[in-house]
């Protein structure tokens, strides 16, 4: 299957060939730039769609019956849902049932709720997932029990790939809180809201049949309409499509660790000494609770100082909503909703804006917002002297960890990862990671509560930073300091066998998941 190994320019490994289609070897950031045409679907005709705009039918089995669907079809999602969508679940059960085989999954991101699709990876229903995933499914992955090898994309590289015509979306389920039959959807009303259905946007674009399921079907016209009817084929009323508690991560709370407490403080004095936090910036964060702890040392710096950001990247969550209400923030820019605060402030105020993969992050456009945002905070898995980093496998080698923007965000001034220096005594500062996910040029601080590494490349910050009271040391100082207190971790043992392909922003491979052994 696999045609050739290379050496791409991070130093790794690489196929040229990956289920049967041709890969490029990532060949440096900014280098690879294709030649070719955007991907264009097949043109449709109104003669074939209900002149009264009723594209209702039955059920979701009738919606993907008229679709189409038959082996080896490309069946896309989205995770506007996370662990309580019940909708992808509900199409593979009908697939199951109907006798279709080896069928690609292509969603936005899974979640541990799928693993109820384990058995039908197992009895071939689905061959294989192109996408990130989340716990059992990825721990399925790295044991080598899936057909065919995963391919793991940001939410800019999925944009990316399905516009390129990379990828072929022959089927789309887009779930909506809301939608009327005609197809235009939204997710900021009903029982299953979710705020944002920007995750579902290239594939209402690009595939050949589009399916919305709602419970909650409106008379015409669903407004705001996040998803145009003009792009959908079928609609489905169905009992119930997420399990609300479950859809936003209502428990998002700030960190208690006194450790990640001091990280995120030692994140936020470093912002502040450096000249960042100032009139008019623009940050981005995430819902973990030690961003959102840095997010509430920025609120604390901005009100003392006097000082309003002038937009902020989400996912957004109650705190980073109150900034916005309380005239500290004056747009928050939406990726995703985390909260219920969330979803009621993107439905209620106008500064409250969604974007999409496509405005935010894809790398194959003329431009996108990711290099506007003046600091990024970042997680990360592993980090490595050169300040490569790992965000989607362990130390053990299992995939357990989605990319989501992280990759795209690497654009944007200043990039930072606020880590912890050890987990359950396992460094998180190695010589070299377990996967790169991102190169080390793209990744300028890492934070962490024994002391904070500048990478070298960034000689303005070191500059700045020359004198500071913040505990400034060398990378391989942190990984030394991180051997002493856990001891130096035995070499990984993995298999030469291939389950998973990480691709970069450009769809380039960029490094590859082996088997657990």
């Amino acid at each position: 299957m696999v045609a050739k190994w290379v050496k791409n320019a991070l130093g790794r490994m690489v196929p040229t060939e990956i289920n049967g289609q041709d890969s490029i070897p990532f060949m440096g950031v900014g280098k690879f730039k294709p030649q070719k045409r955007k991907y264009n679907c097949k043109i449709p005709s109104n003669a074939d769609y209900p002149l009264d705009g009723n594209k209702k039918v039955k059920d979701l089995k009738e919606a993907l019956q008229k679709s189409g669907l038959a082996n080896g079809m490309r069946i896309s999602t989205h995770h506007h849902f996370r662990d309580g969508d019940l909708l992808a679940n509900k199409v593979f059960d009908i697939a199951h049932e109907m006798g279709i085989k080896d069928l690609i999954w292509f969603p936005s991101a899974s979640f541990p709720c799928h693993a109820h699709l384990i058995p039908y990876l197992e009895d071939g229903t689905i061959a294989r997932i192109e996408g990130s995933m989340n716990g059992p499914l990825g721990k399925y992955c790295s044991e080598g029990k899936m057909k065919g090898v995963a391919i793991l994309r940001s939410h800019g590289g999925r944009y990316q790939a399905v516009q390129d015509g990379e990828v072929h979306i022959d089927i789309s389920i887009i779930g909506a809180s809301s939608a009327d039959c005609f197809g235009n959807a939204n997710g900021l009303n009903g029982d299953s809201a979710s705020g944002l259905l920007g995750f579902a946007l290239v594939d209402s674009q690009f595939a050949d049949k589009v399916i919305v399921a709602t419970d909650n079907m409106l008379t015409f016209p669903c407004v705001p309409w996040q998803i145009q009817g003009n792009f959908v084929d079928f609609t489905v009323e169905m009992e119930s499509i997420g399990i609300p508690e479950k859809i936003v991560s209502g428990t998002t709370q700030i960190t208690k660790s006194p450790d990640r407490l001091l990280i995120a403080e030692l994140t936020a004095r470093l912002c502040e000494e450096v000249g960042i936090i100032k009139e008019g910036f623009s940050f981005q964060a995430g819902a973990g609770g030690t961003s959102l702890a840095i997010g509430e040392f920025f609120r604390k710096i901005m009100k003392e100082k006097g000082i309003k950001a002038r937009f902020a990247r989400g996912g957004s969550n109650k705190y980073l909503v109150k900034m916005l209400e309380e005239g500290l923030i004056e747009y928050i820019l939406d990726g995703q909703t985390f909260d219920l605060e969330g979803v009621r402030s993107m439905r209620e105020n106008p500064n409250h804006v969604w974007t999409s993969p496509f405005t935010s992050y894809n790398y194959h456009s003329k431009g996108n917002f990711a290099g506007m945002v003046d600091v990024a905070i970042l997680g990360a898995t592993e980090v490595d002297v050169n300040f490569n980093a790992n965000v989607v496998t362990h130390s053990d080698g299992y995939l357990l960890h989605g990319i989501g923007g992280w990759q795209n965000c690497l654009f944007s001034k200043t990039v930072i990862l606020p880590i912890p220096l050890f987990r359950n005594r396992i460094p998180v500062v190695r010589k070299e990671v377990t996967t790169i996910c991102g190169p080390g040029e793209l990744i300028d601080v890492i934070v962490t509560e024994r002391g904070i590494a500048i990478n070298p490349l960034r000689k303005d910050l070191l500059r700045k930073l020359k004198g500071s009271s913040l505990p400034i040391k060398s990378i391989q100082a942190l990984k030394k300091e991180a051997e002493a207190i856990c001891g130096v971790m035995d070499e990984l043992v993995l298999s030469d066998e291939i389950v998973a392909a990480i691709k970069w922003v450009d769809g380039t491979i960029i490094d590859v998941v082996r088997k657990v052994v």
